[in-house]
């Protein structure tokens, strides 16, 4: 999820131009941003067994089938293979069409029940491991098939054992997504409950719970989340990630009131704390095993939360400096190894200084804008294209700020973006632009000095609609005049 201020801009005698490329850009930014949740919302998991370090390849779907049936039909009779039959039932099951077989084949999730609750622990353990693999199944009819099942699920999420707990937990996660119908009937069962139980029991082992998607944020789940967020030397990054995963979600929902629930615990201002501390230790080249995998999550709390966060509460919010600091050295550190998290340190710029002017002053004051500029020409796509976005948001926030970025070199980089064949970043070029020489006249014959005269004749006469438009204004009433 990300925002940015809308760029004012002159349209000459288009009166109504301005309006309707706000409402444009409206409409994209929030396509965008249900675009990313959607994405990012969404995360299933496969848990292998023991002795297993990759997932065997998928046998032949009618073969499949075939040994699905074959396996029940053993199940249905003990003996001393039943454990045996389970564990190649879970490997079956992994065939997508063999999921389907299984749950239309009657009493199917009865004999799971059965075993489940039998006094065989290995035969417990591996009935899990069958609906685990049911729970990752593509076809959404499988989930709600699953559900005579999830109510044994919670209650054993109480136990002893850290690997059912964890399968149990796992399965749960991968249910929700599926269907509305398995997150209410989850509810109906009480799993708000027992994974606040299974948090207060099972701190010291977080691993165990991914975050499940659900409708309701219950008011003690999110400080529970905070309490345990920062890595712990004892147990390392591994509690802290899960729980950070956890809170990526409940941030990405689109309820204003989950928003300032977990504005009003400190969210924001723990994240972006844990933020600083490790872009410190990145900076200092310390970068530990694994480190991105909580870095991710939290660069996604923390920016969703921004655009969630009232103006006036921001630096309440986030009240250290040092914030985009530490986001420019992530930047940095993960641009060429992995792009990806780049791209989210750069979104959390875009919001931290679409309504801040003072981060945007910290920028410059901390001289970390030269970074950013030096970076347009080489960056690729939408690494460039937020970087672009945060200069922009810094120059419209003062004729001071213009001025200082003109001082940095920003009008060289420009020269570079403009060129690009993404219209957008050539439009969102051209309003940067403009500010630079509405801020400053003269600004505009450094411009031509450096070439940028025919860059925009070449816009205005291989373009069509506003980026046309752009280039025709500021060739006429700023360049020429």
């Amino acid at each position: 999820m990300w925002r940015l201020n809308k760029v004012r801009h002159k349209a000459g005698r288009h009166g109504d131009s301005s309006e309707q490329f706000r409402s444009k850009r409206r409409e994209q930014e929030n396509a965008l941003r249900q675009a990313r949740r959607d994405r990012q919302l969404v995360s299933k998991r496969l848990l292998l067994n023991d002795d297993e370090e990759h997932p065997e390849v998928t046998m032949e779907t009618n073969s499949a089938g075939q040994d699905v049936v074959s396996l029940f039909l053993k199940l249905q009779h003990s003996g001393p293979e039943k454990e045996a039959d389970l564990k190649a039932l879970s490997k079956a099951l992994r065939d997508p069409s063999a999921q389907l077989t299984f749950i239309k084949y009657g009493k199917s999730m009865h004999l799971l029940v059965g075993l489940l609750t039998g006094s065989n622990a290995q035969c417990r353990l591996q009935a899990v491991q069958c609906l685990h693999e049911l729970s990752h199944s593509p076809h959404a009819t499988v989930a709600p098939a699953c559900l005579p099942v999830t109510p044994y699920l919670l209650t054993y999420l109480s136990g002893q054992s850290t690997r059912f707990t964890e399968l149990c937990l796992y399965t749960l996660g991968n249910l929700c997504p599926d269907s509305d119908v398995v997150t209410e009937k989850l509810l109906a069962q009480g799993i708000i409950p027992a994974l606040t139980s299974c948090l207060e029991n099972q701190r010291h082992n977080l691993a165990l719970v991914e975050a499940v998607v659900l409708k309701q944020l219950p008011s003690d789940l999110p400080s529970l989340l905070l309490s345990v967020l920062t890595p712990d030397p004892q147990f390392g990054l591994a509690p802290a990630i899960e729980c950070a995963w956890c809170l990526h979600y409940l941030t990405s929902r689109q309820s204003a009131v989950d928003g300032r629930v977990l504005l009003c615990h400190g969210a924001l201002l723990q994240c972006s704390s844990l933020l600083v501390s490790i872009g410190g230790v990145v900076a200092d080249g310390k970068k530990e095993e694994g480190m991105e995998l909580l870095i991710c999550p939290l660069l996604r709390c923390v920016g969703n939360l921004l655009s969630s966060c009232p103006v006036d509460d921001l630096i309440a919010q986030v009240d250290d400096v040092r914030l985009p600091a530490a986001l420019c050295a992530l930047l940095q550190a993960y641009l060429h190894t992995q792009p990806a998290l780049a791209r989210e340190t750069a979104w959390v710029l875009n919001n931290l200084t679409a309504h801040s002017i003072e981060f945007c002053s910290a920028l410059l004051t901390l001289n970390l804008v030269p970074g950013l500029i030096q970076l347009l020409p080489f960056s690729q796509g939408i690494n460039t294209m937020v970087k672009l976005r945060v200069l922009a948001n810094i120059a419209h926030k003062k004729k001071e700020f213009c001025v200082q970025l003109i001082q940095l070199g920003l009008l060289s980089a420009l020269c570079a973006t403009l060129k690009m064949a993404d219209p957008e970043m050539v439009t969102l070029s051209l309003d940067v632009l403009f500010m630079l020489v509405t801020s400053c006249p003269q600004v505009a014959e450094e411009f031509v000095k450096q070439g940028g005269l025919s860059l925009i004749e070449a816009i205005q006469y291989n373009s069509e609609g506003e980026m046309r438009r752009r280039a025709a204004y500021l060739l006429e009433h700023k360049l020429l005049s």
